[in-house]
Formats: structure tokens, C-alpha cells, sequence
């Protein structure tokens, strides 16, 4: 998602980082391309021009003509523009005891699996969440939802011989007051398009419940045809948030910056992928930047302390600095950065890799690691020192790999330990500046092969 209009942005932006004097043409020229880019994100044109416009109001100032950096500044008036655009302010849910909370949406946006994703996300923040299944027309919408929660074991209420979808939702409502919940989700049908039938459901079920939020769950892939769908939902139903999913595919992403331009309704979550845990809070800051090719660190840390484990990480960055690192060390490590997410997730969190592609050509190489290190004996693991010929056929034959690729893994692994050996011996700050090419600064560690590692290993010898 993004990747085209990051790309655009980002080559449009450096350009005019080195601008030394902004002048109406060279703006309106820049603008151009920025609106061009939008356009073909899929973003809706108004959305877009109205963007633009903004901008240059903005940029035409006296005190941005006048800037020091005046390049530096546009880039910083586009990327405030680009919060906005998406919705500033709180996207948390209200505080209500108990919260009920409508999912609306049209047929294949997701609604049932966000219910679930939903819940698990508030159960973290210490809710006590329940699921109430209002879709009795699709087929196995009901037990979908059922089976959802059943896996993380929140209760759930169905009726599959009731009709009345509003008299459904108005039980479910009345049973979670038995059960001690303090959120209740109600997974409402969809349609392939919206017509008067679904949408005077929903309204008759909002009579029936009362929500306190009723989320618009939106396909990020939508393109134009979103700015309509969420428009119409909301004038009947005035929506007070939405729910992005898909936002892990290939689409261009124009939704995201129109829904909240007409609907005025903040984006409020987004589904980042397909498992229950793949679901985050939305940050128009932060994806803003993310499309601006500046990364998401805060993200990314946050990411990390939920899913790694902070005693093992240190005992690893101990045993790291000491040289004693070894493959069942490594295989930790890798389980742990698994649970992040892919490595193209986390890839597009860091500044400056938003366009860098980490595709399944990365994600195999790591499986394959993980594949020839549990062939391995664990005396192996701990002591590499001993995997002479035999024992490397023996490991590529049991992880199914050739053998020069048990080979590759374990000269890679060798230049690394060689590598924590110079750390041990003081020398750190002196390969930090090898590193940096004396700049300060640090390259991509990918891009190096095993004989620029032996290389640079030697100079510390």
C-alpha cells in the first residue's frame, strides 16, 4: 500500500529540499507532481486539488519564502497538510461502560474478521470485549464469528434461527449484561453495493442498540468509489469512525486520503494483515510520514516491545559483546523478529526504506535459516566450529537445501562472530567510523557480502 505514491512524493520532495529560492513557479511546478501523484494513488480528485491548494496557500507565505531552508520548510507545510488530511486529533474509542460498538460496511471489506481483531486489540487495553452476530444472510457468517471468538475464548451470542436482525442485536445487547462485558461489537451484514434494504437495517438496529461508535469497515482498495460508499453510510447512519483493512495489499491507497475528507469521521484503525494480532491503532502522523518516505520509528518500537521479549534481548545483546553468540542464539533472535511481522512490514517503519522492496525472495532466505539451523544437532548449533563436510550434507539434506547454501549460512555466521570478536576487544567505535565511511553515518549492513565483511573484519585484527 503507498509504495507508488511514496515513491512519487519522495523523488518530488527531494527536489525541492535543494531549492535555494522558492518562486510561485517553482512551487506550482512541484505541486503539479504532487497532485499527479495523488491522482494516480486514486485519491479523489476534489480530495486532491483541494490538498494542493492548501499547500500553496501555505507555501506562499512571506516567512516560507524567506526561510532559511525554504525547501526543507515546503516538505514540512506538505507533510502538516498531509496529517490534516487524514484526521487530527484523538482516533481512540469513546470511554463508555459498556461500549457498544456497530461494524457496518459492504460485502467482502472484512467486517467479521475486523470484529474479532477489534476485540482482541481493546481486551489488550484491559476490555472485556463481546461479539454479537447481526449477518443472517451470508452463508458461515455466523460461524466465522463464532469460531473467531471461540479462539480467543470471548463470548460470543448467535441466534440462527431469528430472522429479525434488529431483535438479534437488542438480545445481544441484554445478554451482555449478564456476562460482566464492558464492550460489545455487533458484525452487521454488508451487500455487494449499498441499497435502501441494508442500509434501513442498520438504521433499525441503531434504534435498537444506541452505539456509542458506529464504524465504517472500508477496503483501502476501494479507490474513488470510497469517497461514495462512506458519504452514503454516513449520511444515514452518521458514522463516527473508520476502519481501513487491506492495508498490507497492493492498492494504491486513495481511500485512506479521501473517506475522512468527506465524511469529516476520523480513520480510527487498520488492519495490516491477515492474522487476529494484525490490526493497529490509526496514527495520521505516522502514516503520514511513512508515505513521505521518512519511516514510522515510533511504530516500529512500539511494535517491538509488545512482541519481543526485553530479558532475552539483553541476555542476547550480552552474549553478543562477549562473542559468545551462537546458532541457537540466532534462531532465537529470528523467532523473535517473526513475531514483528514480515520483514517488508518492518522494513517500510524504518526512515529512508519505504521504497526498498523486501519481498518472498527475503522471506524464503530467512525460512531456509531457520530450516538448515533446526537440521543441526544442538551440540552443532552451540559449536559451529564442528559442522565439517559430513555434517553440512547431512544438515542440507534434512532441511532440504543444497549444501552450498548450508555453506553460505555458515561463512555469513562466521564473519559475524569475527566481527563480535573486534566489539569484545574495545574497537567498536573505530568500526562504527568504518562503517560510516567516516561520515558518521551507517549503510545498509544488506548490501554487503561476506568478503566486504571479511574485509573490513581484517582491519581490526
Amino acid at each position: 500500500m503507498f509504495e507508488t505514491l511514496t515513491e512519487k512524493l519522495s523523488h518530488t520532495l527531494r527536489n525541492l529540499r535543494g531549492v535555494g529560492k522558492l518562486t510561485e513557479d517553482n512551487i506550482s511546478d512541484a505541486l503539479g507532481e504532487v497532485r499527479k501523484a495523488l491522482l494516480s494513488a486514486d485519491v479523489h480528485f476534489k480530495t486532491a486539488r483541494e490538498f494542493v491548494d492548501e499547500v500553496k496557500q501555505a507555501c506562499l507565505g512571506q516567512e516560507v519564502l524567506k526561510s532559511v531552508s525554504p525547501g526543507q520548510q515546503v516538505v514540512k507545510i506538505i507533510n502538516d497538510e498531509l496529517v490534516k488530511l487524514l484526521g487530527e486529533g484523538s482516533t481512540q474509542l469513546k470511554d463508555d461502560k459498556p461500549l457498544r460498538v456497530m461494524m457496518v460496511g459492504l460485502h467482502g471489506a472484512g467486517k467479521t474478521t475486523t470484529s474479532a481483531k477489534l476485540a482482541k486489540r481493546m481486551a489488550k487495553d484491559g476490555r472485556k470485549p463481546m461479539l454479537v452476530a447481526c449477518d443472517v444472510y451470508r452463508p458461515a457468517a455466523i460461524d466465522q464469528l463464532e469460531i473467531l471468538a471461540k479462539n480467543e475464548n470471548f463470548p460470543c451470542y448467535l441466534d440462527r434461527t431469528e430472522k429479525n436482525v434488529p431483535k438479534i442485536a437488542r438480545s445481544g445487547w441484554e445478554e451482555s449484561k449478564n456476562n460482566g462485558t464492558d464492550l460489545v461489537i455487533f458484525d452487521t451484514a454488508g451487500r455487494l453495493q449499498i441499497d435502501d434494504d441494508l442500509v434501513q437495517e442498520l438504521e433499525d438496529i441503531k434504534k435498537q442498540i444506541s452505539p456509542h461508535e458506529i464504524l465504517l469497515v472500508a477496503d483501502a482498495a476501494l479507490g474513488q468509489e470510497a469517497v461514495n460508499v462512506a458519504k452514503t453510510f454516513h449520511e444515514r447512519l452518521n458514522l463516527t469512525g473508520i476502519v481501513l483493512t487491506k492495508m498490507d495489499g497492493d492498492a494504491r491507497g486513495g481511500a485512506a486520503l479521501s473517506m475522512k475528507k468527506v465524511t469529516g469521521a476520523p480513520i480510527k484503525f487498520m488492519g495490516v494483515g491477515e492474522k487476529i494480532d494484525e490490526f493497529e491503532v490509526f496514527h495520521p502522523d505516522r502514516l503520514a510520514s511513512r508515505i513521505l518516505g521518512m519511516g514510522d520509528v515510533v511504530s516500529l518500537v512500539e511494535k517491538a516491545q509488545e512482541h519481543l521479549d526485553e530479558e532475552e534481548s539483553m541476555r542476547m545483546a550480552e552474549k553478543m559483546l562477549k562473542a559468545e553468540f551462537d546458532f541457537e542464539d540466532f534462531l532465537s533472535q529470528m523467532r523473535q523478529m517473526k513475531k514483528m511481522g514480515s520483514m517488508g512490514s518492518i522494513a517500510k517503519m524504518m526512515p529512508g526504506m519505504g521504497n526498498i522492496q523486501v519481498g518472498d525472495k527475503e522471506e524464503k532466505a530467512l525460512e531456509r535459516h531457520e530450516a538448515i539451523i533446526l537440521s543441526m544437532t544442538k551440540e552443532e548449533r552451540r559449536l559451529p566450529r564442528i559442522l565439517a563436510g559430513s555434517r553440512r550434507k547431512r544438515i542440507a539434506d534434512g532441511s532440504g537445501v543444497q549444501i552450498r547454501d548450508v555453506n553460505q549460512l555458515i561463512k555469513q555466521f562466521s564473519q559475524m562472530q569475527k566481527m563480535m570478536k573486534k566489539m569484545k576487544g574495545g574497537k567498536m567505535k573505530q568500526m562504527m567510523n568504518a562503517l560510516g565511511g567516516g561520515g558518521g553515518g551507517m549503510p545498509d549492513l544488506g548490501d554487503m557480502d561476506p568478503k566486504q565483511l571479511a574485509k573490513l573484519a581484517k582491519q581490526f585484527k
